[in-house]
């Protein structure tokens, strides 16, 4: 029974993470499509694929554990507020609004990400594609920093 509802909150957990990414995927497909700095574009699409990679590793690994992977973006809970007011930036077409709510985004899932690795009961499977993830997460927020200097 144990297992069982260990499998259960595991799946929970790495479902909102997909959600996460499905949401953030979503958001850097809108920004490559609104900005027009063509290397901000690109970063946004290439972030964008990478979000989408993710997506696949962690429903994978949500199968792997037992569970069922969420389809889908978010529309319900705070699962999705980080993005939905990245989208409400981007009718500004202002650069350097739009990369300060990707960074807010992205600090956000940095914090996710770091909640679920720090589970001591973490298969040590799941513990290293989280960590790869939140690592590139964190060389995307390392990258916004970067192009915020660019545009400002």
């Amino acid at each position: 029974m144990k297992e069982i509802m260990y499998t259960e909150k595991m799946s929970n957990r790495l479902n909102e993470l997909l959600t996460k990414n499905y949401d953030a995927e979503a958001g850097y497909k809108k920004a490559a499509e609104i900005v027009e700095n063509p290397q901000l574009k690109q970063f946004f699409e290439t972030k964008a694929q990478e979000r989408y990679d993710f997506g696949h590793e962690l429903k994978t690994e949500i199968r792997n554990t037992g569970g069922n992977p969420d389809k889908g973006t978010s529309f319900t809970g705070d699962a999705h507020r980080t993005w939905m007011s990245i989208k409400d930036t981007f009718s500004s077409n202002d650069e350097e609004a739009i990369l300060e709510e990707v960074k807010r985004g992205e600090k956000a899932a940095v914090e996710e990400y770091q909640e679920v690795i720090a589970d001591t009961t973490l298969p040590p499977t799941t513990k290293n594609i989280l960590t790869k993830q939140v690592s590139n997460v964190e060389n995307t927020l390392q990258n916004v920093k970067n192009f915020e200097t660019i545009v400002a």
